[in-house]
């Protein structure tokens, strides 16, 4: 004759991770044990509250506003670094680079890679550079990955600083 089953040891089930490992071992006994449909239910129970939490997590990671607020401020520290290995890159060699990747030939650990559309997977990643003669345009394209709107993100610098710098100011074109 099969004992009756721990029922309680489903209020473990509300606490995701530990919900689903406790739900996988209340269907297994279930099934095997206890042959109870309810001990069933309830341990799937735990096994889906686990899955939807962390699914929300993750989408509220990838997708969420305070995370693409996060990533704007990384995007920003980043491109204000890289004005600076541009402006190192012309001492050194005369001219503004190319492209981005010829800062990362002269320095490995320069970033050029906007974390804004890392997150989104995107083709290309770099933020926008653009460069005319003695001037470049460089910035993120913010977080609707789309260049020239309000979102968009710009080196920032003391009004001292932009003196000595030749990038071009939002939107002043080439």
């Amino acid at each position: 004759m099969n004992k009756r089953p721990p029922y309680l040891l489903g209020l473990l089930c509300v606490l995701p991770l530990i919900g689903a490992f406790v739900g996988i071992f209340m269907v297994f006994y279930g099934i095997f044990k206890y042959k109870d449909r309810t001990f069933i239910v309830i341990g799937s129970i735990g096994i889906v509250i686990t899955v939807i939490v962390y699914s929300f997590l993750f989408y509220n990671l990838r997708y969420g506003k305070a995370t693409a607020k996060a990533f704007a401020g990384i995007a920003q520290t980043q491109i204000n670094s890289l004005v600076k290995h541009i402006e190192f890159y012309k001492i050194q060699y005369g001219a503004y680079p190319d492209n981005l990747e010829q800062v990362v030939r002269q320095d490995e650990t320069v970033m050029i890679k906007d974390p804004l559309l890392l997150r989104k997977a995107n083709s290309n990643s770099n933020f926008y550079y653009k460069k005319s003669k003695e001037r470049y345009l460089l910035f993120s394209v913010g977080e609707d990955g789309i260049a020239n709107t309000n979102d968009d993100i710009y080196p920032l610098f003391e009004k001292s600083d932009t003196n000595l710098f030749k990038f071009i100011r939002k939107r002043e074109g080439l």
